[in-house]
C-alpha cells in the first residue's frame, strides 16, 4: 500500500532524509506546520533572507494599505493567501483540502494594517535588534493559517527545493512542468509572477517538498500573551528582529 512520498515517487527514506526533507503521506495532510521563527533563528543564511523576504511583503502590504483604497482586484492578488495543497500539510479530515486564508481574511489585513501596525517595519533599532508583531486580524486565524502565510511568501523557494530534489532523484515517468502562479512578487510591476519547474506528479498536480528543519507541530509561536491593548479577536504573531 502506498502511503508516503517515497512510496509513490520510488526513491529510499535514506535518500530523501538526506537530502532533509519530510517524508510526507500523499493519502492525507499531515498536522505539521512552516514555522517563521525558525527561518529567523537559522543559522543558515538563506532561510533568515527567506523570513526578511516575509517581512518585506508585509511592510509593502502595510504601505499599499496606507496609500489608498485597494480594489477587489488587488485585494485578492496581494493580500489572500490559499492554502498550497501540494505540500500536504495541516488540518484536513481527508486528502489535502483545508481552508487556508480568504477573503474575509484579505479585508481584515488591509483595514488594520495600516493603522494598528502603522510602523511594522520601520521601529527604532536599539543594539542592533528590535521587536515587530505582525497582527493578523481575524477570528479563527491559527497555527495552521500562519503556516498558509507563510508558505504563501516562501513558495519560489520550496519549487525550486523540490526540483532540484527531481532533477537528481525522481525518475522521469513521475515527473512533468508545470507552469506555476504566484511564485516570485514583483515590487516594480507590483504583480505576482509565474514560472514553469520540473516536479513530482500525481495525476495531474504537482507535489511540494518541505525541508524539516522549517517544520513544527508546536503552537508556542502564536503568542496569546502579547494582547495587550488589542481586541481580543486579534492574535499576535510577534517576531524578533536583528
Amino acid at each position: 500500500m502506498r502511503i508516503y512520498f517515497t512510496d509513490f515517487f520510488e526513491v529510499t527514506s535514506e535518500t530523501l532524509e538526506q537530502y532533509g526533507a519530510f517524508n510526507i503521506s500523499l493519502v492525507n495532510d499531515l498536522p505539521l506546520f512552516v514555522d517563521p521563527f525558525l527561518l529567523f533563528n537559522s543559522k543558515k543564511r538563506k532561510y533568515r533572507e527567506l523570513h526578511d523576504k516575509i517581512i518585506q511583503y508585509v511592510a509593502f502590504l502595510r504601505d499599499s494599505s496606507k496609500e489608498s483604497k485597494i480594489n477587489v482586484g488587488l485585494l485578492k492578488s496581494w493580500f489572500c493567501f490559499p492554502e498550497i495543497r501540494q505540500n500536504w500539510l495541516g488540518y484536513s479530515k481527508t486528502g489535502n483540502h483545508g481552508s487556508g486564508l480568504g477573503f474575509k481574511f484579505a479585508k481584515a489585513l488591509n483595514e488594520n494594517l495600516h493603522t494598528v501596525f502603522n510602523n511594522f517595519g520601520n521601529e527604532e533599532i536599539s543594539n542592533g535588534s528590535h521587536l515587530e508583531k505582525l497582527c493578523l486580524i481575524k477570528e479563527g486565524v491559527g497555527r495552521d493559517n500562519i503556516s498558509d502565510f507563510t508558505t504563501n511568501l516562501i513558495k519560489g523557494f520550496l519549487l525550486e527545493y523540490t526540483e532540484t530534489f527531481t532533477r537528481a532523484h525522481i525518475n522521469p515517468k513521475y515527473s512533468a512542468k508545470h507552469i506555476i502562479d504566484h511564485v516570485e512578487f514583483n515590487y516594480k510591476t507590483r504583480t505576482w509572477e509565474q514560472r514553469e519547474f520540473l516536479l513530482p506528479t500525481l495525476g495531474k498536480n504537482y507535489v511540494l517538498l518541505t525541508p524539516k528543519e522549517i517544520l513544527t507541530k508546536d503552537d508556542a509561536w502564536i503568542n496569546k500573551s502579547d494582547m495587550v491593548d488589542i481586541p481580543q479577536r486579534q492574535i499576535t504573531y510577534t517576531i524578533n528582529m536583528e
